[in-house]
């Protein structure tokens, strides 16, 4: 893959003089139209097509929206009830940058999970998978920071209690979170500086996604079986095949977004948020947005001290290395077979744990107390387990089952699972 050639030659004179000096058009047809790509890929890897379709939605609609919206803690709430009634098609662009937010989270997780069921970490795709992960945390910066700028009572509960995590990080975590708030509580200085960092993230993600990118077509996309590329009888060219595919794939994603949109534009946020904040007034539930549900569990479930380790800090602890373990995937998984197809016990495990991450979500959403309190640790011990003791042990114990010759084997003779 990485070798790959194309055969662009200008047609015109200026053609050339412009292909000599900045080859744009070569790259084009090169690394994207004639790109060669393994032939069996499933419509589970059209998400990365769906991904970048909605970072640009997510970007367009923030910078109009920007335009109108004042980040002044008196008079934010009102900006943005103003957008929704008063600017000309604000309520859809309000619902569209909103919904977007969520759907993007939708796309992402499944992104995810197919990445780990398919061994898209493996050799030689690490820092593919590293640079996804940190997409990943950069999306999830950008949501939060997001999340406070309406200015309603969820928003600033959610920022005091997010920020307050830096507070229990020992020495530096006083100074890192006066530095967030631009003071010693949430409040004017903070609404500024998540306005001012929300609107900047999301550009960084997009040079990170050029980067994702450009880490994918160094060794190639993986592909359903796991098996390397051969010959040119396994691959076809990007275009047609998976741009139409990527399109179709698109377009049916975004049936349910646009329902949200228009039916149903505030249905994912918090009853509490469209109410002004209030300092003074604490919400009986204070609950981030539905995506970040899971590891909001596992900081909550974490209400006991280790040795000299208080339970705040080992909840932060938790709570930083739910996500941070991702990036040591590759190392943690040593099973020479990528494709979870071929792993008669990795799949049951990996199935329980899709199923342990959405029932994290939901407890997330619970009152911490009573029987919610048992499943959250329950989960927070499998979460950890499957990555520190599942996946090393599967790795020494499993036998995989015989992976075809070729991908061409595999789509003119599809494996059983």
């Amino acid at each position: 893959m990485a070798e790959h050639q194309g055969s662009y030659t200008p047609s015109s004179p200026l053609g050339k003089w412009v292909d000599e000096r900045l080859p744009i058009i070569r790259f084009t047809k090169e690394q994207l139209w004639d790109y060669p790509t393994p032939k069996n890929l499933n419509y589970w890897w059209t998400f990365g097509a769906i991904l970048t379709a909605m970072l640009a939605i997510q970007i367009v609609t923030g910078i109009v929206l920007a335009m109108h919206y004042v980040p002044e803690a008196s008079m934010a709430f009102d900006s943005v009830e103003l957008i929704r009634r008063d600017v000309a098609g604000g309520r859809m662009l309000q619902a569209i940058h909103a919904t977007g937010a969520s759907m993007f989270f939708v796309a992402i997780y499944i992104h995810l999970f197919r990445g780990l069921y398919y061994g898209s970490y493996k050799a030689p795709r690490e820092i593919l998978w590293m640079l996804g992960v940190l997409l990943l945390l950069l999306t999830m910066a950008a949501a939060f920071f997001g999340y406070v700028l309406p200015w309603g009572q969820m928003s600033y509960w959610a920022a005091t209690v997010i920020t307050n995590i830096f507070a229990a990080i020992p020495v530096v975590g006083d100074p890192l979170l006066q530095l967030l708030r631009g003071g010693f509580a949430v409040d004017n200085p903070t609404l500024n500086r998540f306005f001012s960092l929300h609107y900047l993230t999301p550009f960084i993600i997009a040079a990170v996604v050029v980067l994702h990118i450009w880490a994918l077509h160094v060794p190639g996309n993986n592909n359903p079986v796991g098996v390397d590329v051969k010959s040119s009888r396994d691959t076809v060219s990007f275009h047609p095949y998976f741009t139409m595919k990527d399109l179709f794939a698109t377009i049916v994603f975004f049936i349910p977004f646009a329902w949200l949109v228009f039916f149903a534009p505030d249905l994912l946020g918090h009853p509490d948020n469209y109410i002004p904040a209030n300092p003074l007034v604490t919400p009986p539930e204070i609950v981030p947005e539905w995506y970040f549900l899971p590891f909001y569990a596992i900081l909550r479930s974490i209400d006991f001290s280790i040795l000299f380790i208080n339970s705040k800090l080992l909840g932060v602890i938790f709570f930083g290395g739910s996500i941070l373990i991702l990036f040591f995937v590759p190392w943690l998984d040593r099973s020479k077979v990528r494709s979870g197809t071929f792993r008669p016990l990795f799949k049951p495990f990996f199935w329980l744990f899709v199923l342990n991450f959405i029932m994290l979500t939901y407890l997330g959403a619970q009152p911490a107390q009573g029987i919610y309190v048992v499943l959250s640790k329950v989960g927070v011990a499998y979460y950890f387990a499957y990555f520190l003791i599942i996946l090393p042990l599967l790795s020494r114990f499993e036998v995989p089952r015989p992976l075809p010759a070729s991908i061409s084997e595999s789509v003119l003779t599809p494996a059983r699972s």
